[in-house]
């Protein structure tokens, strides 16, 4: 349907007179005529009848016009939607239980006028496709992985070194520890089912055991998700997993789960705000500026992570 077409049947509608309509909408006369008749046509049926002192809705007419001023309504959300400064700001966070989303919903407290398009992409590469084709206007990223860079059009800044945490069951041996060197967690083993290859989380894990010599396992897939695995390690006397204080889990009292910090050194997961360097959207400095000055990145902590995320 031509949007057009109904854009002036709307303000035809309102004026009463093609003529008043054709100075609303800064053509003639003859112009509006046109474009009602050629929305009459397709429709297949009189919108107007034509009067000497004006015009008026038809019963058609005045059927077809809520849904007229709905189509109008249409279009305008879905041009804001993509213009910068009015549409949401869409912002990728890798999961809705991580604590990047915990970042972001941070933000949005702190600046509620800021509208949000919150998405998940998965994987960095899906991320920086995402960032140069404008899909999205920023995401969090650990960057960057091993034999890979950004492009250079890709800035890159960091936001959060994440303090990770052994996650245990309460018949774990280290179920009582108040802390834990990294060191001690030689030999012992992690289970991470969301471990994909490829992924810039895997490479940071695969790092970590490398360092400490624990034992990265992937095994139980498919993986059946968060709830699963909190169930698994609350029954495991030999399973433990990573986590973080920032992750957003509440999980049942009967399991009695243990987060056990990591110290001397802590392992932190290096969290990074990536956008495209031409990127017009005004909220996206308003973001920038509020994750540099909560200064999450660097708090003084004696602190590891992979020589390539340095």
């Amino acid at each position: 349907m031509d949007l057009n077409a109904v854009r002036t049947f709307l303000v035809a509608a309102e004026s009463g007179q093609f003529q008043e309509a054709a100075v609303d909408l800064g053509v003639t006369q003859q112009a509006v005529s046109k474009r009602v008749a050629a929305l009459e046509k397709e429709l297949g049926v009189r919108l107007f009848d034509r009067l000497p002192q004006g015009s008026r809705l038809t019963i058609d007419g005045q059927a077809f016009l809520p849904h007229a001023r709905a189509l109008a309504l249409a279009e305008e959300r879905a041009a804001a939607s993509v213009r910068p400064g009015k549409r949401a700001l869409r912002v990728d966070v890798v999961g809705r239980r991580v604590a990047t989303a915990g970042l972001v919903r941070d933000f949005h407290r702190a600046h509620p006028e800021v509208e949000l398009d919150i998405v998940t992409l998965y994987g960095v590469d899906a991320a920086v496709a995402a960032l140069e084709s404008g899909e999205i206007d920023a995401t969090f990223r650990a960057v960057t992985m091993p034999g890979r860079r950004l492009p250079d059009h890709i800035e890159a800044m960091p936001v959060l070194d994440e303090p990770m945490h052994l996650f245990t069951g309460p018949a774990h041996e280290f179920a009582a520890a108040s802390a834990l060197a990294p060191e001690r967690l030689a030999g012992q083993r992690i289970w991470m089912p969301g471990n994909e290859a490829g992924t810039e989380w895997a490479a940071y894990y695969d790092a970590l055991a490398a360092t400490f010599g624990c034992v990265i396992e992937t095994l139980g897939r498919p993986n059946f998700g968060i709830e699963y695995l909190l169930d698994t390690i609350a029954e495991s006397t030999t399973l433990a997993t990573f986590l973080s204080e920032r992750t957003p889990l509440v999980w049942p009292a009967g399991h009695d789960l243990r987060l056990i910090p990591l110290r001397d050194p802590t392992p932190v997961y290096p969290h990074s705000l990536l956008w495209y360097d031409t990127n017009p959207h005004p909220a996206l400095a308003v973001l920038r500026d509020h994750l540099a000055a909560a200064g999450l990145a660097h708090d003084g902590t004696v602190t590891w992570r992979p020589t390539w995320a340095r």
